[in-house]
């Protein structure tokens, strides 16, 4: 049987069409001394590289 691997679980989601959504890394503290620029684009979600994404949903045989 195959198990989730909930450390992946925890960090992605798929997206309606099947896609890995990640959060943007460096956006959890020390935000005043980021520009306003970097926070506006970190505060957004990030697809997944297609390179990693098939090892990524391997981790996740039953979706979220």
């Amino acid at each position: 049987m195959q198990k989730t691997k909930k450390s992946v679980a925890k960090r992605f989601k798929i997206s309606a069409r099947g896609k890995l959504i990640r959060r943007t890394p460096g956006f959890r503290h020390l935000l005043s001394a980021k520009s306003t620029k970097s926070k506006r684009r970190a505060s957004r979600d990030k697809l997944v590289d297609v390179g990693h994404a098939p090892a990524l949903l391997r981790c996740l045989p039953f979706g979220l």
